[in-house]
């Protein structure tokens, strides 16, 4: 049976971080087959057209949801709209894939090995095609996503004062000593996360970064993860539901989503890959049909995460 379809549940394929192993009676990690659980392909063909405005990478350095990124590069997205903090290099791999119109972000490289060199062609040639490109700093892409999360016109700040931003950015006006941030709101907001049930109830740890705000802001979110797991799981901890799951749409079972950067309990960053890609987007993106063809190209037990460290339980009794 076809994700995506209805039928009854089934068993999963991932193992529990805590255990490291899955069993035909563990019902907490069923992976239910509905119409909100979908592959990547579906996902992206349904929920992110061309022209689009997209959140991404909204966690900074971890659980950046590549194999969200590079599925639209296969799939020839056009004149997309990327918003984000740091991104890393997904948004250099979509800006080099030709696409990309517009920037607005913080940073657009490839942190721990310098410049994006997809996205400097692109400013100062432009190559493949030119580029639009709207500064923020990370804190003033959090205020414009959580002024359209509360559905205000902006909010202000007077952290970018003085800074060279303000001339870069019609979305950012001073008035008087303060700096208004006009309100981004993106079409659909991709995560990536540890776990997440077929409602769309997700569940993060480790650093979050702005992905709270990018989901409230947008008008639809799309969560892929390492772990479909049962809405019992999700709702024994309800602090830790990222989103309501009326603004989810799509939820992907995609285990590695996130690689080369670190999910926090499954895979630390890979350095490496981050170090190479520049020279092998077609071999990694172009050259794979799906997540699992990029997986098995991988060493991917040598990333995996062997030492677990169980946050305590909490009690949420009700008496």
């Amino acid at each position: 049976m076809q994700q995506g379809s209805t039928g009854p549940a089934r068993e999963g394929v991932s193992a529990s971080p805590q255990t490291g192993k899955r069993t035909a009676t563990d019902s907490r990690y069923l992976e239910p087959v509905t119409g909100k659980v979908m592959s990547m392909g579906e996902a992206i063909e349904r929920y992110v057209p061309d022209g689009a405005t997209v959140a991404m990478g909204t966690a900074l350095e971890p659980l950046i949801p590549f194999a969200a990124g590079h599925e639209m590069i296969r799939q020839g997205r056009r004149d997309l709209e990327l918003v984000g903090p740091i991104s890393d290099s997904l948004f250099d791999q979509l800006i080099g894939a030709g696409c990309v119109r517009r920037v607005t972000a913080a940073w657009v490289g490839n942190v721990s090995e310098g410049l994006g060199h997809c996205y400097r062609r692109a400013c100062e040639h432009g190559v493949p095609r030119s580029l639009e490109v709207h500064d923020h700093s990370n804190f003033s892409i959090s205020l414009a996503l959580w002024a359209a999360a509360w559905n205000v016109p902006s909010l202000p700040t007077r952290t970018l004062l003085g800074s060279d931003i303000l001339r870069t950015n019609p979305g950012l006006a001073v008035a008087g000593d303060l700096v208004q941030v006009s309100a981004v709101r993106p079409d659909v907001a991709i995560v990536h996360v540890q776990r997440a049930d077929e409602h769309g109830r997700a569940h993060a740890w480790g650093p979050l970064g702005i992905s709270e705000e990018a989901g409230l802001a947008a008008e639809r979110v799309i969560v892929s993860c390492e772990e479909l797991v049962d809405a019992s799981v999700t709702l024994s901890d309800p602090n830790r539901i990222l989103f309501p799951e009326t603004k989810v749409v799509a939820v992907v079972h995609e285990p590695g989503g996130a690689h080369p950067s670190p999910v926090q309990g499954f895979f630390r960053r890979d350095h490496a890959f981050y170090r190479d890609y520049a020279e092998r987007l077609r071999e990694w993106v172009l050259e794979v049909k799906d997540r699992a063809s990029y997986l098995g190209r991988l060493d991917v037990e040598s990333l995996r995460i062997k030492s677990h460290r169980p946050s305590a339980p909490a009690d949420f009794g009700d008496d």
